[in-house]
């Protein structure tokens, strides 16, 4: 599955157009992470308890709009995006999105 954040696919042709898909998660904060980050937050630099949940966040997000895209038969997801909304304290929802479509070489 090829996944872009552009409009086209250098060397492809879009030959149809399947629709919108998406993939989101909502990931709620660990104390024990919450303890950890407020020390590096004094002392300062990254706060690697979060990235880390960001960046796993993110894997599921795509995961799921990937399979969203398989099961419409598209081989390609163009124009993805990412947003994020805090649901409530010390929780969070990250979603992407994008355009399933077929498409073949050139």
């Amino acid at each position: 599955m090829i996944v872009v954040t552009s409009e086209s696919i250098a060397n492809k042709r879009i030959v149809k157009t399947l629709g919108l898909v998406r993939g989101n998660t909502v990931r709620a904060r660990h104390v024990g992470k919450d303890i950890m980050a407020g020390l590096r937050n004094i002392v300062g630099g990254e706060i690697h308890e979060y990235a880390k949940l960001m960046g796993e966040s993110r894997e599921q997000t795509l995961d799921r709009m990937v399979s969203e895209a398989e099961a419409l038969g598209a081989n390609a997801i163009i124009a993805t995006r990412f947003t994020t909304s805090v649901m409530m304290g010390g929780a969070a929802e990250l979603l992407a999105v994008g355009t399933a479509v077929i498409v073949e070489d050139e």
